[in-house]
């Protein structure tokens, strides 16, 4: 009886020390990593303006009439879907919050939205300028100053296309000027229609 009571505890020590040692090598499940207020608030940020470019991009392809502006509003709709995809997974494993709507571009949307064809063109494309400089300016900032390393890998790789993103919409703004501008010599020559029309004319020649 004696030698089967200590078998029944030799065996149940054996038990308790694998059991342990599965637990013990089991990976613990991650938790959501705190980030840094100014981390946070990125993120936020950059999650509504991703959206507000996309739904801006989805209005250029149907109300815009040149093809420069519709095809670098297709790269917004693309570019910044796939950013968009990317930063909410990753807002989501560090427990951030983001809106489901893009709020900041609200007006402008619904004053580009009463647009349509070359004024449409004109003040999408200023937009496109001035929203994409604050964006790489801000995302610049965010290369040195971000602390979670997840972000930071997120900023190093949107930056580039956001860099790109501004070199064309800058040389598609150039284009129409030197248009107006050529269309305005030509018409203080020889009379005509009015600049803006002549420039937008020639401006949708040569896309």
């Amino acid at each position: 009886m004696k030698v089967t009571r200590s078998m029944i505890t030799v065996a149940a020590g054996f038990c308790i020390l694998a059991l342990t040692s599965t637990l013990a090598a089991q990976p613990s499940v991650p938790s959501k990593t705190k980030l840094q207020r100014t981390d946070r608030n990125f993120i936020q940020k950059a999650a509504a303006e991703g959206l507000a470019e996309v739904e801006l991009g989805r209005l250029a392809q149907e109300k815009a009439s040149s093809d420069a502006v519709k095809q670098f509003a297709q790269r917004m709709v693309e570019d910044h879907g796939n950013a968009n995809k990317e930063l909410m997974q990753l807002a989501e494993n560090k427990g951030v919050k983001l809106e489901d709507e893009a709020v900041k571009h609200d007006s402008l949307r619904d004053r580009l939205a009463k647009l349509r064809g070359q004024a449409f063109d004109r003040e999408y494309v200023k937009a496109m300028v001035k929203d994409h400089k604050q964006d790489v300016a801000e995302f610049r900032r965010m290369h040195s100053g971000a602390v979670d390393p997840n972000l930071k890998a997120w900023v190093d790789k949107t930056l580039p296309v956001l860099e790109d993103h501004l070199k064309t919409i800058e040389g598609i703004q150039a284009q129409m000027a030197s248009s107006r501008s050529a269309a305005s010599a030509g018409l203080r020559r020889s009379g005509g229609a009015p600049p803006d029309r002549r420039a937008s004319s020639a401006f949708h020649s040569t896309t």
